[in-house]
C-alpha cells in the first residue's frame, strides 16, 4: 500500500481552486502533484480518472457554493435576519467566483455538467423564491423577483471580477435591490 500524503480532500480543494483560476486547462495532474509535493500515484489512489476528479470537484462546488450557503442562511429564525445573512454570503467577493464561469464553458462540451448547472440554478432560484414568499411576496411575485435577483447576482459578480470589493458593498447591494425587492 503506498504512503498517501495528499488526502482526497486536499486534491479536491486544490482542483477546485485551480479550476476557478484556470478552468479545465489548469487541471493537469502532474503539475498539481508537484504543487502538493507528492507523486502522481497519490492522485490515482483517490481517483480512477480525470473525469472522476472533475466530478468530485463539481460536487465540492455544489456543496460549498449552494448547500452550505443555504444551510448558513437558514440558521436564522427571523426572516429579515435570514435575508440579510443570505445577502452577506451571496454577494461577498470570493477568490473562487470564476469557478462557475469556467464550469459553464466546460459544460458547452459536457452535457451532463450543463444538466447539473441547470439543477443548481433551479435550487438557488427556489431558495430565493421561498425567502421572498416568507418576506410577504405572492408566489408569482417571488418567482419573478427571484429570477431578477439571480440575474442581478450573476451580473454583480461579473462586474466585480478582479476588483477589490467596496467595504460598504452590502449597503450598496441593498440600495440597488430595493428598486425591485422592498424589505421593510
Amino acid at each position: 500500500m503506498p504512503k498517501i500524503i495528499a488526502t482526497k480532500e486536499i486534491w479536491i480543494k486544490l482542483g477546485y481552486e485551480t479550476f476557478a483560476q484556470q478552468g479545465i486547462t489548469g487541471i493537469v495532474i502532474e503539475k498539481m502533484a508537484r504543487e502538493l509535493k507528492v507523486n502522481k500515484s497519490s492522485f490515482y489512489w483517490h481517483f480512477k480518472t480525470k473525469k472522476d476528479f472533475i466530478d468530485a470537484i463539481v460536487l465540492y462546488w455544489i456543496y460549498t457554493e449552494t448547500e452550505a450557503i443555504i444551510k448558513q442562511a437558514e440558521k436564522s429564525k427571523n426572516i429579515n435576519e435570514k435575508w440579510n445573512n443570505f445577502l452577506i454570503i451571496a454577494f461577498k467577493n470570493d477568490p473562487y467566483l470564476e469557478f462557475i464561469f469556467h464550469l459553464k464553458r466546460y459544460a458547452v462540451k459536457q452535457r451532463e455538467i450543463q444538466v447539473i448547472i441547470d439543477e443548481i440554478d433551479k435550487k438557488r432560484l427556489a431558495f430565493v423564491s421561498d425567502l421572498l414568499e416568507e418576506l410577504g411576496y405572492s408566489k408569482q411575485e417571488a418567482i419573478t423577483k427571484s429570477s431578477i435577483f439571480y440575474k442581478y447576482l450573476i451580473g454583480y459578480h461579473e462586474m466585480i471580477r478582479h476588483k477589490k470589493q467596496n467595504k460598504n458593498y452590502l449597503q450598496e447591494v441593498k440600495n440597488e435591490l430595493n428598486h425591485f425587492i422592498n424589505i421593510n
